[in-house]
């Protein structure tokens, strides 16, 4: 179960940033436009819940394990920026997303 938390985590982690994203590209940046926009709410709520689920997974998961794998949120921003917000990708962002992976594999086979 700590590890499905573990990766819950991460997800709502790599959403987080997807949401506050696309929340502060509708909105001028000022302190009441911030904390209004439901993007950016959603977001934040999505970073608390994954901080609690976090704290769950570490109590049962070795940290030298589990922090490593948090590196899979930034696959799954690029991953997602790329379909949901229209960002490009370069060969050289693709290298290092594939660098990022065989990293977390290493780890996680260990």
């Amino acid at each position: 179960m700590a590890y499905l938390f573990m990766i819950v985590s991460i997800l709502l982690g790599a959403c987080a940033q997807i949401l506050m994203k696309m929340g502060t590209m509708k909105i001028q940046l000022s302190l009441l436009s911030v904390i209004t926009n439901i993007n950016i709410i959603s977001g934040l709520v999505c970073y608390g819940l994954s901080a609690c689920l976090w704290i769950v997974a570490i109590s049962k998961i070795d940290l030298s394990f589990a922090y490593p794998m948090v590196a899979l949120g930034y696959v799954i921003v690029f991953i997602l920026s790329y379909f949901l917000l229209g960002e490009s990708i370069s060969i050289l962002r693709m290298a290092g997303l594939v660098t990022i992976v065989l990293g977390v594999i290493m780890i996680a086979k260990s």
